[in-house]
Formats: structure tokens, sequence, C-alpha cells
């Protein structure tokens, strides 16, 4: 450390400059092992509360285990089900969905030349890709297979992280000699990443739900399968927002008319600002707070790093590495300038008082030579 100390300012900013990215080309490298490591992680600390209830309530710790792990693989079983079930609904219904695309293509495609607008119908073409619905849904059939062992390595890995839970802050104490203040940061780090992906979870679970109650009162088809969707997405900020409307939008507009279409972005909307603009912000409060700007370069961040999964945590990851900067004083400009906006207080100013007047000595002693 002290030779590291003997280094200029630049040559130390270069060498620290030099270890990030030699890190963050390794995480990149192993992203497929790193994903699932995290993706079971935060799986973990989601469950570690209703784990600790039933521990509160004197259930055993092997039943308690028990029921979590049966309500991770009966839920996760049913998930699967239920999605790869709608896919093949919607595969099958694909041919009389992909007509009237194409029918509602060339007629867009007609109006934008009649209006003026050069080689419309072949821009349009390129934009509503007939061919795209099918690969999509092909792929995500081919994918299942693969998502399902995946789902099966992660449970495996939130069972060992549960077992081990219970032992890690004394192994944390003795292999790394952790002080009070170091405990507490990381317990405040623990709290923070349970406070959100709580939140963060139950906040997905109540917009599908609404998403699915709306499109099935509209009649909209595959309502479950646009629901689940909206659910996954609405773990990524803002673009997880438009991205679970493009759906279940176009399939409102191959499937109903203008006005029932307009009717599914309204809800949509709607969903979106009460539970994610409005309730999801009080609850988190201002400790969870990143700034805009954080956000959306941590979803590129995260994104190149780890891939999908990436995608996904993003938030709690920067949200981890903004305490992380905060407890050191070299860093913590930069956690300030990651974190949420902050309001100056304004100085007060200094008054100076008029020659004769008697002046308080907290003032300072040169006030008290102006007033003799």
């Amino acid at each position: 450390m002290n030779d590291f100390q003997n280094f200029s300012a630049i040559s130390r900013a270069l060498i620290v400059i030099a270890a990030i990215a030699i890190i963050l080309s390794f995480l990149h490298a192993v992203a497929s092992i790193v994903s699932v490591t995290l993706l079971a992680a935060f799986i973990a600390v989601i469950v570690t509360s209703p784990l600790n209830w039933l521990l509160r309530k004197r259930v055993p710790k092997w039943l308690a285990m028990g029921v979590i792990i049966f309500v991770l693989f009966e839920g996760g079983s049913l998930l699967a089900l239920i999605f790869t079930g709608q896919l093949e609904g919607f595969r099958h219904g694909l041919p009389g969905y992909q007509e009237r695309l194409i029918l509602l293509s060339n007629q867009f495609g007609t109006w934008l030349e009649n209006i003026g607008v050069d080689k419309g119908p072949e821009a349009v073409k390129d934009i509503f890709n007939p061919a795209l619905p099918i690969t999509l849904v092909r792929l995500a059939l081919s994918k299942m297979s693969e998502t399902v062992r995946t789902g099966l390595l992660v449970l495996l890995i939130v069972i060992f992280m549960l077992l081990e839970a219970g032992g890690l802050p004394a192994k944390l104490r003795m292999a790394f000699h952790l002080t009070g203040e170091a405990e507490d940061r990381l317990g405040r780090l623990s709290g923070v990443i349970r406070r959100y992906t709580t939140i963060k979870t139950l906040a997905s679970l109540a917009t599908a739900i609404c998403i699915w109650v709306w499109l099935w009162i509209l009649g909209i088809d595959f309502a479950v399968l646009w629901a689940i969707l909206a659910f996954l997405l609405n773990f990524i900020p803002f673009v997880g927002a438009i991205l679970m409307m493009i759906p279940a939008v176009l399939m409102a507009l191959v499937q109903t008319d203008l006005s029932t279409t307009l009717l599914v972005v309204l809800g949509y909307l709607v969903v979106n600002t009460v539970i994610g603009s409005f309730l999801e912000t009080r609850m988190m409060g201002k400790e969870l707070g990143i700034s805009t700007l954080a956000v959306l370069l941590s979803l590129l961040f995260w994104g190149w790093v780890l891939g999908t999964v990436g995608v996904f945590l993003a938030v709690p990851l920067t949200m981890s590495l903004i305490i992380a900067l905060d407890s050191s004083p070299q860093t913590r400009p930069i956690a300030i300038l990651l974190g949420p906006e902050v309001t100056e207080k304004p100085k007060p100013q200094a008054q100076t008082p008029a020659v004769g007047v008697a002046t308080d000595h907290s003032q300072g002693p040169l006030l008290e030579k102006g007033a003799e």
C-alpha cells in the first residue's frame, strides 16, 4: 500500500483504471456464470423475508426451508407451463394474425402513398415484417428448455445460499476482520437490496394483474401471456414500460379496431403511471433513489457486462455500487453524482453589526473587535 502511494496521482489513476478494465473484461467473459449467481443471490434476498417470518413464528428451520423451496419450485414450474402453453396457442393462431397484419400494413402503405410519401408501402413492409412474429415465437419456444435448465440451476444455488445465510455474518467477520462500521455498511446494503427487490416484485405483480384484468375486459387474446411479459419487463426501468406495451397493442390492432387499441394503450399508461411512477416511487423513498441518467447508463453498462440478466439487475447492482462508493471519502463524490437529486441548503448571510452595538461572544473575535 505504501509503495502504491509513492506513485504520482496520474500513475495511481492509470493503475486503478487498468485494474477496473481487467475486472470488467473478466466479468464479461464469464457473464454466463456470474449472471446466474447474481440472479440466485437476488432471489435469495427476496425469499429471506418470508423465511425469517416463518422462523419468527417458531416454525422449524427444515420445515420453513421446505416450504420456501416448494413454493419456488412449484411457482416457477407453473409460470413456465402457463408461458409455454400461451406461446403454443399464439403460434397456432399466427397465420390468421399474420394475414391481418399484412392487410393493415398494405392499407397503411397505400394511405402514406396517397398523402404524398414516396415509397410508403416499401417502408411499411420493412417495419411490419410479417415473418418477424413467427421468428420470435419459434426462438422463444426453442429457448424454453435452456431456460428450464437455467432455472433449476438458479433454484439449486438459492437453496445452498439460504442454508449458508445463517452463518455468513460470522464467516465474514472472521475472514475479513470486519469492524462494526463495516458490518453496519453490509447490513445497510443487504437491507436496501431486500427492500428494493421486495417492492419491485410486488409492484411488478400488481402491474401484471392489472394488465391481465384490463386486457381480459377488452377481450384481447392471450391476456395471460402479455401479463407475464409485463411482470418480467417491469423490472427494467423506463424501457420495460414501453416494451411490455408493444405486443399487446399489436395484438389489439390485428384483432380489434382502433378504438379498442387506444383503450389498451390508455390502460398501460394508467397502470404504469399509478403503480410505477406514484406508488412504487413513494414506497421506495429517497434512500433507494438513483438519478435518471445513472439508471439509463446502468442499463447499458450492466447489459454489456452481464447480458440480459444485467439489464434486469441494473438498478440493484448500481445501488450496491453507490453504497460501496459512499463508504470512502475518496469515492463519495461519485456516489453523490449517481444518487438522487439533492437540494443545497441556502447559506446564511453574515450580517455586520453597527459600530457601538454590543455583539454576542459566539459571533467571533472579529465582530467583537469591530464593536469596540
